[in-house]
C-alpha cells in the first residue's frame, strides 16, 4: 500500500451509473478511500449532488439516460476545483476513447472490469491530487515570497492602504469585504507581510470544500474519526501555527463550522476530528466575503456572534469603477507581468486604449482588467479595437445587423452584449458567466441593477 493511503486526506467521489447494481458495487468499494462517496442515476442526478459540494473524484459512465457522460463533463464548470473523471463503458471503440481523452480523462475503463483495476486507477488519481495540491501550496508560497504590492493610488484605495499599515502589526480578526475581484486575497497577504509574523500564510477558499469535509480540512483529524481515516493528519490552521489564515467567502461556511470557528477564535484551541484533545494555536485569521453579511444573519445563514466576532476591524475594498484613477496604473502593471509570464512583447497602449478601460464598469473588478490585458496581448488586439471587434460579432443579433450607435453609452453595450450572451446560452447564467470571465454573483447583481427578474 502506498504512503498516500497510510496518511490520507480527506476526498470525495461521486459515480454515475445507471445500473443500481454497479452503484452499490462501485460505493461499498470506494467507502474505503474516500471520505465522502456519493452515487447518482443520472446526470440530473449528479448535477444536484455537485450544486451541494464539490467532488475530487468523478467516475463516470459514458453511456447514460438522456445524456452521454463525456458531453456533460465537458460542459462541467472548468475552473481551479474541477473533478479528476475516469469514464466506464461496455461499448468502447477508438472514437469515443479518444473523445474521453480530450475531454481531460485521466482513465478509461472498459465493462466489465476487474476491482482492482478500478482501484488502481483510482488511486493514482488520489495521489496525483494529493501531489498537485502539495505543489499548489508550495507555488502560492513562492509566488507571493516577495512583498505584496496593492497597485494605485485613488484617495480611497490610500484609504485602505492606511488601515492596512495600522492594523497589520496587531494579533486582531479582520474582516474584508468587496466585490469579487477586487482583490481581497491581496490584503490579506498584505496584512500578513506587515504583521511580522513569521508562520506561513494558509489561504482556504470556504466555498470550494464540501461541507462534510471542511472541519477535518481546517483543524485536522486523527486515526480512525472516519472511514478511510486510517492515520492522523494536520489540519489548515496546524499549518498556520505563528502565522496567519485566511478564510476565504467566508459567508459559504455552514452553520456548523460557523459555530467550531467561532470556539476557536475565542479559545484559541482547535480539537481535531476525533480527538477529544484540544491544541493551542498561535493563528491570526483573516475573513473576507463578497456578500452582505448582515443580511445573512437577517436570513438566518450566518451566526450573529460570530459576525461580531469575525468584525472587529473591518476594510472594505472598492470597486474599480470607484476608482477609475487607478485603472491606468494597473494596466501598466499587468502589462508588464503578464508580458513577462506569457513571454510576448510588451506594449505601449493608446490614449484611446486607455481611456476606453478608464470608462469601463467593470463588472468583474480587477480580475476582469486583468483577463482582458492578457486576452489582449495574446491576440495582439489593443483594447479599443478588440472591443470594436467583438460589439461588430455581437451587432447583427444585437442591433439589427448596424453594430452599435457611435452615441451609445459603454454601460448601455455592456447591458446589450451580457443580455445576448445569456441568451446564447439558452437563459443559462452560469454557463454565460464563464463567457463573460466574471463571477455568477456579479451577472446576478447586474441583472439586479437592470431592475430584471433572476
Amino acid at each position: 500500500m502506498s504512503e498516500t493511503f497510510q496518511n490520507p486526506t480527506a476526498m470525495s467521489v461521486l459515480v454515475v451509473d445507471d445500473e443500481s447494481g454497479m452503484r452499490s458495487f462501485l460505493k461499498k468499494a470506494l467507502a474505503r478511500r474516500f471520505t465522502l462517496v456519493e452515487v447518482a442515476g443520472s446526470v440530473e442526478e449528479a448535477e444536484q449532488l455537485r450544486s451541494r459540494c464539490h467532488f475530487d473524484l468523478l467516475i463516470v459512465d459514458i453511456s447514460l439516460p438522456g445524456r452521454d457522460g463525456i458531453e456533460w463533463h465537458e460542459a462541467l464548470d472548468l475552473d481551479t476545483r474541477r473533478s479528476d473523471v475516469i469514464f466506464m463503458t461496455g461499448f468502447a471503440d477508438m472514437d469515443t476513447a479518444i473523445r474521453a481523452l480530450r475531454a481531460g480523462a485521466a482513465d478509461f475503463i472498459l465493462k466489465p472490469f476487474r476491482l482492482e483495476q478500478m482501484m488502481q486507477s483510482v488511486d493514482r488519481c488520489i495521489e496525483r491530487r494529493l501531489l498537485r495540491r502539495e505543489n499548489l501550496m508550495l507555488r502560492r508560497e513562492m509566488a507571493h515570497s516577495h512583498p505584496n504590492t496593492i497597485i494605485g493610488n485613488s484617495a480611497n484605495l490610500m484609504e485602505v492602504k492606511e488601515v492596512i499599515r495600522r492594523v497589520a502589526p496587531t494579533n486582531s480578526v479582520v474582516l474584508i469585504e468587496g466585490e469579487s475581484g477586487t482583490g481581497k486575497e491581496l490584503v490579506a497577504r498584505s496584512l500578513h507581510q506587515l504583521s511580522g509574523r513569521s508562520g506561513s500564510f494558509v489561504a482556504v477558499n470556504c466555498g470550494s470544500i464540501a461541507p462534510e469535509l471542511l472541519e477535518s480540512e481546517l483543524f485536522g483529524h486523527v486515526a480512525g474519526a472516519f472511514t478511510g481515516a486510517r492515520g492522523a493528519r494536520e489540519g489548515l490552521f496546524s499549518f498556520a501555527n505563528g502565522g496567519t489564515i485566511f478564510l476565504d467567502e467566508i459567508g459559504e461556511m455552514p452553520l456548523q463550522m460557523q459555530t467550531a470557528l467561532l470556539r476557536v477564535l475565542e479559545q484559541r484551541t482547535i480539537r481535531p476530528v476525533g480527538s477529544e484533545k484540544e491544541l493551542p494555536v498561535d493563528v491570526r485569521v483573516v475573513a473576507a466575503t463578497n456578500r452582505e453579511l448582515l443580511a445573512e444573519v437577517d436570513a438566518g445563514r450566518f451566526r450573529r456572534d460570530l459576525y461580531y466576532r469575525l468584525n472587529v476591524l473591518n476594510i472594505t475594498i472598492p470597486a474599480l469603477r470607484e476608482r477609475p484613477d487607478d485603472v491606468v496604473d494597473l494596466v501598466h502593471h499587468f502589462t508588464r507581468q503578464l508580458a513577462a509570464e506569457l513571454g510576448v512583447r510588451e506594449v505601449a497602449w493608446s490614449h484611446e486604449d486607455l481611456q476606453v478601460m478608464q470608462n469601463y464598469d467593470w463588472p468583474g473588478n480587477i480580475r476582469e482588467l486583468r483577463n482582458l490585458v492578457e486576452r489582449c496581448l495574446l491576440l495582439g488586439k489593443p483594447p479599443a479595437e478588440y472591443w470594436r471587434s467583438q460589439e461588430a460579432n455581437d451587432a447583427p443579433a444585437m442591433a439589427g445587423g448596424e453594430g452599435y450607435p457611435v452615441e451609445m453609452a459603454l454601460k448601455e453595450v455592456e447591458r446589450l452584449h451580457v443580455l445576448k450572451v445569456v441568451e446564447e446560452q439558452q437563459g443559462n447564467k452560469s454557463a454565460a458567466a464563464r463567457v463573460l470571465g466574471v463571477s455568477r454573483k456579479t451577472l446576478d447583481r447586474k441583472f439586479k441593477e437592470w431592475g430584471l427578474s433572476e
